[in-house]
């Protein structure tokens, strides 16, 4: 009897030890999303904070959510510059709002990881700065990187959606969603989540919706859990 007890115990042990071989006992896992319009729109405790908590333990989780609308990338990357012309005076001014969140969120904090997400380009695309987007976007992910010293960063991208194929109102948008998907599969941590099926339906408001430049209600809700889940294949992954 004690031998089945033994190798009853031995068993349990092994079994608990391949459940947490993927969630480390110390450290957490840093999540931080940015962007404008339809980051801001995502609301992450319908969808993607429950999934990384599912997947890491909710003592494991520091998710940082901040999105302004309509804001070019210049918000939060301090050395844009326009392919021609003089650069703005200011730029940057979104992320330092950012990183206030995030300083706070991680002060005496061990990290275990940290994956950054970004959905925005619709403003620069308008503003036809598709020439300068992926040095920009690249740019602003070395920023973060240097800022939290850290060259392990996890980059996943939400593609600009479906809206505006034809160029017609923002010029630079195909542009933009190529370069997008190009930096997501060159980078080394990169990733890139589709959203071209997330703009139809209901919106917020109850209103019909088509090939909207914003997402529906339960688009919103996908997308949540898609960059959940680009994210935890690349923190496992490493």
């Amino acid at each position: 009897m004690r031998i089945q007890h033994m190798l009853a115990f031995l068993i349990a042990l092994c079994f608990s030890s391949l459940v947490n071989a993927d969630t480390p006992s110390s450290g957490k896992h840093l999540f931080i999303l940015s962007g404008q319009s339809n980051m801001a729109g995502l609301r992450p405790a319908e969808s993607f904070t429950p999934t990384v908590e599912k997947t890491f333990g909710k003592e494991h989780v520091i998710v940082v959510h901040d999105a302004h609308g309509g804001q070019p990338i210049r918000r939060w990357y301090k050395k844009w510059k326009p392919s021609s012309g003089q650069p703005p005076k200011s730029t940057g001014d979104l992320y330092d709002r950012l990183m206030n969140k995030v300083n706070a969120a991680i002060k005496d904090q061990e990290l275990a990881s940290v994956s950054f997400f970004w959905m925005q380009g619709e403003k620069d695309a308008r503003e036809r700065h598709g020439d300068v987007y992926g040095e920009s976007l690249l740019g602003l992910y070395q920023q973060l990187s240097d800022d939290l010293g850290r060259d392990d960063i996890n980059f996943v991208i939400g593609r600009l959606s479906d809206f505006d194929l034809g160029n017609k109102r923002y010029p630079d948008w195909t542009k933009i969603r190529e370069i997008q998907v190009q930096v997501a599969k060159d980078h080394p941590r990169g990733a890139w989540v589709d959203t071209d099926d997330l703009n139809d339906g209901l919106n917020r408001g109850g209103k019909e919706i088509k090939n909207d430049l914003h997402y529906s209600a339960e688009g919103y809700v996908t997308f949540g859990k898609r960059l959940a889940d680009e994210a935890t294949k690349l923190i496992k992954s490493k």
